[in-house]
């Protein structure tokens, strides 16, 4: 043997010894012992506690800034009648009349608007005698209110509708629309 090997097995045959010796000693019912244990054993902080690590002293940080929650859409229209027209001339209804559509639009239609808009949209819903005047949807000027001055009211509210941001979809507020036009050719 060279001398370069023996030299290896004298320093390497008592690190083999002393490890096994530790690992067949070891208790199999009790946790093995760790190094290092910062990592596993860290100081976990609540979201609603101060953090001395974090900027402000916050656990909880705010969201960067342009952040989008998921499954959440935008709107880039404020309040107002400028707003309403601007949604009107920008916002297309991106669904068609089919059955299905209509079918959904009728369902949340019946759920949502016809309490004050009434069964066949004119303005006669049950509540009306406490919240007078809902408009018509077979008069004039809510035929010629283009889908996305709609959309926009339905999102944002107006007069005394409040918006339906929270309670209706997006989707299911274009199918309303495309429901309340389907009301007015009758």
């Amino acid at each position: 043997m060279s001398k370069k090997v023996s030299v290896a097995l004298y320093l390497l045959l008592p690190i083999v010894v002393i490890g096994g010796l530790v690992g067949f000693s070891r208790d199999l019912t009790k946790r093995n012992r760790e190094f290092p244990t910062q990592m596993e054993y860290s100081p976990a902080y609540l979201s609603q506690t101060a953090n001395p690590v974090l900027p402000n002293g916050m656990t909880l940080q705010p969201p960067v800034v342009g952040t989008i929650r998921r499954g959440f859409m935008p709107f880039h229209y404020g309040p107002g009648l400028d707003e309403e027209a601007r949604a009107g001339r920008e916002l297309k209804n991106p669904f068609q009349a089919t059955q299905e559509n209509l079918d959904r639009g009728k369902y949340i239609y019946t759920n949502n608007c016809a309490v004050c808009h009434g069964t066949t949209g004119n303005g006669d819903g049950p509540v009306i005698p406490k919240f007078p005047n809902p408009p018509s949807y077979h008069t004039d000027t809510s035929r010629a209110l283009p889908d996305g001055a709609m959309f926009h009211v339905i999102t944002m509210g107006r007069n005394n509708m409040s918006s339906y941001a929270a309670q209706v979809s997006p989707d299911d507020r274009w199918k309303v629309i495309l429901y309340i036009r389907s009301l007015q050719k009758k």
